[in-house]
Protein backbone atom coordinates (compact mmCIF):
# COMPACT_ATOMS: atom_id res chain seq x y z
CA UNK A 1 0.00 0.00 0.00
CA UNK A 2 3.20 2.59 0.67
CA UNK A 3 4.15 2.40 -2.84
CA UNK A 4 0.74 2.67 -4.72
CA UNK A 5 0.38 5.94 -1.77
CA UNK A 6 3.11 7.93 -2.47
CA UNK A 7 4.23 7.39 -5.90
CA UNK A 8 0.90 9.18 -7.82
CA UNK A 9 2.15 12.41 -7.35
CA UNK A 10 5.32 12.67 -8.85
CA UNK A 11 3.76 12.46 -12.07
CA UNK A 12 0.35 13.68 -11.53
CA UNK A 13 -0.36 16.96 -12.95
CA UNK A 14 -4.04 18.40 -12.73
CA UNK A 15 -4.00 21.81 -13.97
CA UNK A 16 -6.71 24.20 -12.97
CA UNK A 17 -6.87 28.38 -13.82
CA UNK A 18 -4.32 29.80 -11.43
CA UNK A 19 -5.61 32.32 -8.82
CA UNK A 20 -4.70 35.90 -10.05
CA UNK A 21 -3.95 39.16 -8.17
CA UNK A 22 -4.89 42.61 -8.26
CA UNK A 23 -4.36 45.58 -6.31
CA UNK A 24 -6.95 46.96 -3.76
CA UNK A 25 -6.64 50.36 -1.55
CA UNK A 26 -5.89 49.10 2.07
CA UNK A 27 -5.74 51.72 5.76
CA UNK A 28 -4.98 50.26 9.26
CA UNK A 29 -8.31 50.42 11.29
CA UNK A 30 -6.56 49.74 14.43
CA UNK A 31 -3.26 52.10 14.73
CA UNK A 32 0.06 50.28 15.66
CA UNK A 33 3.11 48.27 14.29
CA UNK A 34 6.01 49.95 12.97
CA UNK A 35 5.98 52.84 10.54
CA UNK A 36 5.63 50.81 7.28
CA UNK A 37 2.70 49.41 8.97
CA UNK A 38 1.17 52.54 9.63
CA UNK A 39 2.08 53.94 6.05
CA UNK A 40 0.45 51.32 3.77
CA UNK A 41 -1.90 51.82 1.80
CA UNK A 42 -2.18 49.17 -0.13
CA UNK A 43 -2.45 45.31 -0.56
CA UNK A 44 -1.75 42.69 -3.22
CA UNK A 45 -5.39 40.40 -3.23
CA UNK A 46 -5.33 36.66 -4.43
CA UNK A 47 -8.09 36.21 -6.71
CA UNK A 48 -9.26 32.32 -6.71
CA UNK A 49 -11.03 30.96 -10.26
CA UNK A 50 -14.35 29.92 -10.26
CA UNK A 51 -14.91 26.57 -10.10
CA UNK A 52 -18.56 25.68 -10.20
CA UNK A 53 -18.09 24.14 -13.38
CA UNK A 54 -14.47 22.64 -13.82
CA UNK A 55 -14.33 19.06 -15.18
CA UNK A 56 -10.40 18.28 -13.74
CA UNK A 57 -8.62 15.84 -15.90
CA UNK A 58 -7.49 12.85 -13.32
CA UNK A 59 -4.30 10.77 -14.57
CA UNK A 60 -4.44 6.98 -14.31
CA UNK A 61 -2.35 6.33 -11.76
CA UNK A 62 -3.57 8.55 -9.75
CA UNK A 63 -7.22 7.72 -10.83
CA UNK A 64 -6.47 4.03 -9.36
CA UNK A 65 -5.27 5.64 -6.12
CA UNK A 66 -8.27 7.22 -5.44
CA UNK A 67 -10.23 4.46 -5.91
CA UNK A 68 -8.06 2.38 -3.84
CA UNK A 69 -8.50 4.23 -0.97
CA UNK A 70 -12.58 4.98 -2.15
CA UNK A 71 -12.85 1.06 -1.21
CA UNK A 72 -10.50 1.22 1.98
CA UNK A 73 -13.26 3.84 3.26
CA UNK A 74 -15.93 1.62 2.23
CA UNK A 75 -14.48 -1.32 4.04
CA UNK A 76 -14.30 0.75 7.31
CA UNK A 77 -17.28 2.49 7.28
CA UNK A 78 -19.01 -1.18 6.44
CA UNK A 79 -17.17 -3.36 9.15
CA UNK A 80 -17.58 -3.89 13.10
CA UNK A 81 -21.37 -3.08 12.86
CA UNK A 82 -21.47 -4.22 17.06
CA UNK A 83 -19.52 -1.37 17.77
CA UNK A 84 -20.23 0.95 14.93
CA UNK A 85 -20.96 4.11 17.69
CA UNK A 86 -18.04 3.86 19.41
CA UNK A 87 -15.99 3.02 16.62
CA UNK A 88 -17.89 6.34 15.05
CA UNK A 89 -16.88 8.69 18.37
CA UNK A 90 -13.06 7.43 18.83
CA UNK A 91 -12.80 8.60 14.49
CA UNK A 92 -14.45 11.88 15.01
CA UNK A 93 -13.04 12.87 17.99
CA UNK A 94 -9.23 11.57 16.34
CA UNK A 95 -9.89 13.91 12.96
CA UNK A 96 -11.11 16.92 15.52
CA UNK A 97 -7.70 16.70 17.58
CA UNK A 98 -5.73 15.92 14.59
CA UNK A 99 -7.09 19.08 12.80
CA UNK A 100 -6.47 21.50 15.52
CA UNK A 101 -2.99 20.31 15.84
CA UNK A 102 -2.56 21.44 12.19
CA UNK A 103 -3.60 24.76 13.31
CA UNK A 104 -0.78 24.47 16.56
CA UNK A 105 -3.69 23.79 18.79
CA UNK A 106 -2.11 21.25 21.40
CA UNK A 107 -3.61 19.22 24.15
CA UNK A 108 -3.07 16.04 25.79
CA UNK A 109 -5.85 13.03 25.44
CA UNK A 110 -6.83 13.37 29.16
CA UNK A 111 -7.13 17.18 28.50
CA UNK A 112 -9.09 16.55 25.70
CA UNK A 113 -11.41 14.23 27.35
CA UNK A 114 -11.31 16.46 30.54
CA UNK A 115 -12.93 19.34 28.32
CA UNK A 116 -15.64 16.76 27.27
CA UNK A 117 -16.66 16.39 30.25
CA UNK A 118 -16.83 20.39 30.89
CA UNK A 119 -14.04 20.62 32.81
CA UNK A 120 -12.77 23.82 31.36
CA UNK A 121 -9.36 24.03 32.52
CA UNK A 122 -7.33 23.95 29.30
CA UNK A 123 -7.85 26.43 26.55
CA UNK A 124 -6.64 24.25 23.72
CA UNK A 125 -8.62 21.21 25.07
CA UNK A 126 -11.81 23.39 24.91
CA UNK A 127 -11.34 24.24 21.84
CA UNK A 128 -10.68 20.48 20.35
CA UNK A 129 -13.89 19.79 21.82
CA UNK A 130 -15.43 22.56 19.80
CA UNK A 131 -13.89 21.14 16.87
CA UNK A 132 -15.36 18.12 17.59
CA UNK A 133 -19.04 19.36 17.89
CA UNK A 134 -18.30 21.62 14.80
CA UNK A 135 -17.48 18.64 12.94
CA UNK A 136 -20.61 16.58 14.17
CA UNK A 137 -22.55 19.25 13.33
CA UNK A 138 -21.92 20.00 9.65
CA UNK A 139 -21.42 16.12 9.22
CA UNK A 140 -25.04 15.48 9.87
CA UNK A 141 -26.57 18.48 8.44
CA UNK A 142 -26.10 16.55 5.09
CA UNK A 143 -27.55 13.32 3.00
CA UNK A 144 -29.13 12.17 0.25
CA UNK A 145 -31.57 15.19 0.20
CA UNK A 146 -29.66 17.42 2.21
CA UNK A 147 -26.86 19.62 0.24
CA UNK A 148 -24.21 21.31 2.02
CA UNK A 149 -25.48 25.07 2.55
CA UNK A 150 -23.63 28.08 3.85
CA UNK A 151 -25.92 27.83 6.92
CA UNK A 152 -24.57 24.68 7.57
CA UNK A 153 -21.37 26.10 7.66
CA UNK A 154 -21.53 29.20 8.93
CA UNK A 155 -23.89 27.60 11.65
CA UNK A 156 -20.43 24.63 12.56
CA UNK A 157 -18.13 27.82 12.54
CA UNK A 158 -20.36 29.60 15.30
CA UNK A 159 -20.30 25.87 17.27
CA UNK A 160 -16.02 26.24 16.67
CA UNK A 161 -15.31 29.79 17.67
CA UNK A 162 -18.07 30.36 20.21
CA UNK A 163 -15.99 30.49 23.56
CA UNK A 164 -12.41 31.87 21.55
CA UNK A 165 -11.52 34.85 23.78
CA UNK A 166 -10.36 36.68 20.77
CA UNK A 167 -12.85 35.81 18.02
CA UNK A 168 -16.48 34.73 19.70
CA UNK A 169 -17.85 38.38 18.49
CA UNK A 170 -17.15 36.79 14.73
CA UNK A 171 -18.48 33.47 15.52
CA UNK A 172 -20.83 32.28 12.38
CA UNK A 173 -19.91 35.26 10.58
CA UNK A 174 -18.62 35.95 7.46
CA UNK A 175 -15.70 38.26 7.36
CA UNK A 176 -16.48 41.70 6.20
CA UNK A 177 -12.77 43.01 6.75
CA UNK A 178 -9.24 42.28 4.69
CA UNK A 179 -7.34 39.44 6.46
CA UNK A 180 -4.33 37.82 5.57
CA UNK A 181 -1.94 35.61 6.53
CA UNK A 182 1.57 35.65 7.34
CA UNK A 183 3.85 39.01 7.97
CA UNK A 184 3.19 41.62 10.08
CA UNK A 185 -0.08 41.39 12.95
CA UNK A 186 -0.16 45.06 11.78
CA UNK A 187 -0.84 45.32 8.34
CA UNK A 188 -0.54 42.69 5.31
CA UNK A 189 3.00 44.24 4.52
CA UNK A 190 5.14 40.86 4.00
CA UNK A 191 2.33 37.96 3.86
CA UNK A 192 2.20 34.72 3.02
CA UNK A 193 -0.95 35.04 1.18
CA UNK A 194 -3.70 37.32 0.77
CA UNK A 195 -7.06 36.44 0.44
CA UNK A 196 -9.89 37.93 -1.58
CA UNK A 197 -11.11 40.78 -0.61
CA UNK A 198 -14.00 40.68 1.71
CA UNK A 199 -17.11 42.23 -1.21
CA UNK A 200 -16.64 38.84 -3.12
CA UNK A 201 -16.23 36.23 -0.53
CA UNK A 202 -20.28 35.79 -0.74
CA UNK A 203 -20.35 35.09 -4.55
CA UNK A 204 -16.98 32.87 -4.15
CA UNK A 205 -18.87 31.06 -1.40
CA UNK A 206 -21.61 30.85 -3.89
CA UNK A 207 -19.82 29.46 -6.75
CA UNK A 208 -17.83 26.74 -4.86
CA UNK A 209 -21.14 25.38 -2.64
CA UNK A 210 -22.55 24.28 -6.51
CA UNK A 211 -18.72 22.61 -7.10
CA UNK A 212 -19.30 20.80 -3.41
CA UNK A 213 -22.66 19.27 -4.54
CA UNK A 214 -22.10 18.15 -7.41
CA UNK A 215 -22.15 14.90 -7.95
CA UNK A 216 -20.24 13.80 -11.84
CA UNK A 217 -17.01 13.87 -10.08
CA UNK A 218 -14.85 11.76 -8.17
CA UNK A 219 -15.38 12.39 -4.44
CA UNK A 220 -11.95 12.58 -3.22
CA UNK A 221 -10.69 14.67 -5.86
CA UNK A 222 -14.23 17.14 -5.47
CA UNK A 223 -13.19 17.13 -1.87
CA UNK A 224 -9.50 18.14 -1.92
CA UNK A 225 -10.35 20.92 -4.56
CA UNK A 226 -13.18 22.29 -2.25
CA UNK A 227 -11.16 22.54 0.43
CA UNK A 228 -8.43 23.85 -1.05
CA UNK A 229 -10.69 26.17 -2.42
CA UNK A 230 -12.15 27.29 0.77
CA UNK A 231 -8.90 27.75 2.01
CA UNK A 232 -8.52 30.28 -0.38
CA UNK A 233 -11.25 32.13 -0.07
CA UNK A 234 -10.96 31.97 3.72
CA UNK A 235 -14.22 33.08 4.09
CA UNK A 236 -14.03 33.80 8.51
CA UNK A 237 -11.75 35.65 10.22
CA UNK A 238 -9.92 32.69 12.14
CA UNK A 239 -11.01 28.99 11.83
CA UNK A 240 -11.22 28.80 8.46
CA UNK A 241 -8.90 25.50 8.36
CA UNK A 242 -10.77 23.51 11.04
CA UNK A 243 -14.43 23.99 8.85
CA UNK A 244 -12.03 23.64 5.85
CA UNK A 245 -11.36 20.59 6.55
CA UNK A 246 -14.68 19.77 8.58
CA UNK A 247 -16.08 20.18 4.77
CA UNK A 248 -13.72 17.07 3.84
CA UNK A 249 -15.55 14.57 5.67
CA UNK A 250 -18.99 16.21 4.88
CA UNK A 251 -18.15 15.90 0.93
CA UNK A 252 -17.70 12.37 1.64
CA UNK A 253 -20.77 11.75 3.52
CA UNK A 254 -22.91 14.11 1.10
CA UNK A 255 -21.51 11.78 -1.62
CA UNK A 256 -22.24 8.92 0.28
CA UNK A 257 -18.55 7.57 0.28
CA UNK A 258 -19.24 7.06 3.97
CA UNK A 259 -22.54 6.73 5.91
CA UNK A 260 -22.04 6.28 9.78
CA UNK A 261 -18.04 7.16 10.06
CA UNK A 262 -15.44 9.78 9.78
CA UNK A 263 -12.33 8.99 8.25
CA UNK A 264 -9.07 10.94 10.24
CA UNK A 265 -7.11 11.83 7.71
CA UNK A 266 -6.05 15.21 9.46
CA UNK A 267 -3.67 12.89 11.28
CA UNK A 268 -1.63 12.32 7.90
CA UNK A 269 -2.38 15.79 7.29
CA UNK A 270 -0.47 17.09 10.22
CA UNK A 271 2.49 14.46 10.06
CA UNK A 272 3.75 16.33 6.70
CA UNK A 273 2.17 19.54 7.94
CA UNK A 274 4.59 21.55 5.51
CA UNK A 275 3.71 19.36 2.60
CA UNK A 276 0.09 20.12 3.04
CA UNK A 277 0.41 23.83 3.21
CA UNK A 278 2.67 23.38 0.04
CA UNK A 279 -0.10 21.24 -2.20
CA UNK A 280 -2.64 24.41 -0.72
CA UNK A 281 0.36 26.70 -2.70
CA UNK A 282 0.30 24.66 -5.58
CA UNK A 283 -3.36 24.78 -6.15
CA UNK A 284 -2.90 28.72 -5.90
CA UNK A 285 -0.59 28.12 -8.56
CA UNK A 286 -2.96 26.03 -11.10
CA UNK A 287 -2.03 22.88 -10.05
CA UNK A 288 -5.08 20.17 -7.78
CA UNK A 289 -2.46 17.31 -8.47
CA UNK A 290 -0.27 17.61 -5.72
CA UNK A 291 -3.59 18.18 -3.03
CA UNK A 292 -5.77 15.30 -4.61
CA UNK A 293 -2.82 12.70 -4.42
CA UNK A 294 -2.25 14.38 -0.66
CA UNK A 295 -5.39 13.52 0.68
CA UNK A 296 -5.84 10.66 -1.74
CA UNK A 297 -2.92 8.89 0.05
CA UNK A 298 -4.05 10.24 3.64
CA UNK A 299 -7.40 8.91 3.27
CA UNK A 300 -5.80 5.33 2.15
CA UNK A 301 -3.38 5.69 5.16
CA UNK A 302 -6.56 6.44 7.46
CA UNK A 303 -8.76 4.32 6.96
CA UNK A 304 -6.25 1.18 7.38
CA UNK A 305 -5.34 2.24 10.50
CA UNK A 306 -8.73 3.34 11.57
CA UNK A 307 -9.68 -0.68 10.65
CA UNK A 308 -6.96 -1.53 12.79
CA UNK A 309 -8.77 0.45 15.48
CA UNK A 310 -12.49 -1.03 15.05
CA UNK A 311 -10.69 -4.63 15.52
CA UNK A 312 -8.91 -3.41 18.59
CA UNK A 313 -12.50 -1.86 20.00
CA UNK A 314 -14.12 -5.19 18.80
CA UNK A 315 -11.83 -6.89 21.32
CA UNK A 316 -12.29 -4.79 23.65
CA UNK A 317 -15.19 -5.86 26.10
CA UNK A 318 -14.07 -9.28 26.38
CA UNK A 319 -10.42 -8.17 27.75
CA UNK A 320 -12.31 -5.66 30.28
CA UNK A 321 -14.42 -8.65 31.34
CA UNK A 322 -11.45 -10.68 31.37
CA UNK A 323 -9.67 -7.84 33.61
CA UNK A 324 -12.57 -7.49 36.06
CA UNK A 325 -12.51 -11.10 37.28
CA UNK A 326 -15.40 -12.26 35.20
CA UNK A 327 -18.51 -9.86 36.98
CA UNK A 328 -21.69 -11.83 37.14
CA UNK A 329 -24.07 -10.59 34.41
CA UNK A 330 -26.50 -8.37 36.60
CA UNK A 331 -24.07 -6.76 39.01
CA UNK A 332 -23.02 -2.97 38.65
CA UNK A 333 -19.31 -3.66 37.37
CA UNK A 334 -20.85 -5.75 34.56
CA UNK A 335 -23.32 -3.03 33.47
CA UNK A 336 -20.80 -0.82 33.68
CA UNK A 337 -18.34 -2.65 31.11
CA UNK A 338 -21.55 -2.94 29.17
CA UNK A 339 -21.71 0.83 28.59
CA UNK A 340 -18.04 1.95 28.70
CA UNK A 341 -17.21 1.42 24.65
CA UNK A 342 -19.80 4.15 23.78
CA UNK A 343 -19.96 6.34 27.16
CA UNK A 344 -15.86 6.32 27.97
CA UNK A 345 -15.93 9.59 30.20
CA UNK A 346 -18.31 9.53 32.78
CA UNK A 347 -18.56 10.86 36.48
CA UNK A 348 -19.80 8.68 39.28
CA UNK A 349 -23.11 10.52 39.19
CA UNK A 350 -23.28 9.66 35.20
CA UNK A 351 -22.89 6.22 36.61
CA UNK A 352 -25.48 6.18 38.59
CA UNK A 353 -27.90 7.53 36.45
CA UNK A 354 -26.90 5.02 33.37
CA UNK A 355 -26.87 1.65 35.60
CA UNK A 356 -29.20 2.66 38.81
CA UNK A 357 -28.89 0.13 41.40
CA UNK A 358 -27.26 0.88 44.83
CA UNK A 359 -25.33 4.13 45.27
CA UNK A 360 -22.47 1.61 46.97
CA UNK A 361 -22.87 -0.46 43.95
CA UNK A 362 -21.92 2.03 42.00
CA UNK A 363 -18.68 3.50 43.95
CA UNK A 364 -17.64 -0.45 44.46
CA UNK A 365 -17.70 -0.89 40.70
CA UNK A 366 -15.92 2.36 39.95
CA UNK A 367 -13.28 1.51 42.23
CA UNK A 368 -13.35 -2.40 40.98
CA UNK A 369 -12.52 -1.30 37.58
CA UNK A 370 -9.78 1.15 38.43
CA UNK A 371 -8.14 -1.18 40.49
CA UNK A 372 -8.21 -3.56 37.55
CA UNK A 373 -6.70 -0.57 35.44
CA UNK A 374 -9.63 -0.63 33.31
CA UNK A 375 -10.63 3.38 33.89
CA UNK A 376 -8.30 6.17 35.04
CA UNK A 377 -8.84 9.11 37.28
CA UNK A 378 -8.98 12.52 35.35
CA UNK A 379 -8.16 15.06 38.25
CA UNK A 380 -6.94 15.09 41.02
CA UNK A 381 -9.73 15.99 43.30
CA UNK A 382 -11.31 13.28 45.54
CA UNK A 383 -14.51 14.26 45.24
CA UNK A 384 -16.79 14.21 41.96
CA UNK A 385 -14.08 12.99 40.01
CA UNK A 386 -14.06 12.41 36.53
CA UNK A 387 -13.23 8.47 34.97
CA UNK A 388 -12.28 7.83 31.52
CA UNK A 389 -11.74 4.16 29.72
CA UNK A 390 -7.78 3.93 29.72
CA UNK A 391 -7.81 1.80 26.82
CA UNK A 392 -10.10 3.92 24.53
CA UNK A 393 -8.47 7.16 25.06
CA UNK A 394 -4.62 5.04 24.82
CA UNK A 395 -6.54 4.51 21.72
CA UNK A 396 -6.89 8.07 20.22
CA UNK A 397 -3.36 8.54 20.72
CA UNK A 398 -2.15 5.59 19.41
CA UNK A 399 -4.35 5.68 15.82
CA UNK A 400 -3.17 9.38 15.37
CA UNK A 401 0.74 7.81 15.78
CA UNK A 402 0.27 5.12 13.93
CA UNK A 403 -1.04 7.04 10.86
CA UNK A 404 1.55 9.82 11.09
CA UNK A 405 4.11 7.39 10.80
CA UNK A 406 2.94 5.84 8.11
CA UNK A 407 2.57 9.08 6.23
CA UNK A 408 6.29 10.16 7.22
CA UNK A 409 7.33 6.86 5.66
CA UNK A 410 5.13 7.25 2.45
CA UNK A 411 7.56 10.32 1.32
CA UNK A 412 9.32 8.67 -1.36
CA UNK A 413 8.61 4.93 -1.11
CA UNK A 414 6.67 4.59 -3.99
CA UNK A 415 10.28 6.28 -6.56
CA UNK A 416 12.51 3.76 -5.71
Amino acid sequence: MEDRASGAAATSRIPLPAHRHRVEPWRQTVRGGSVEDRTNSSVRVSLPPRIATIAPTVPGELSALMEEALREIAALDEEHGDHLASLSMLLLRAESVASSKIEQVEASTDDYARALHGVRSNSSATSMVASTRALHDLIVSVGDERPITLDGIVCAHAILMADDPFEASYAGRIRDMQSWIGGSDHSPRGALFVPPPPATVADYLADLLVFANRTDLNVLGQAAIAHAQFESIHPFTDGNGRIGRALINTILRKRGATRRVVVPLASALVARRDDYFATLTAYRDGDAGPIIEAFSTSTLIASVEARATAKRLADLPATWHEQAGGPRAKSATHALLERLLDEPVFSAEDAEARIGGAVSSVYAAIGRLHEAGIIRPLTTRTRNQIWVAAALSDELDDLGLRIAIRARASVGAGRR
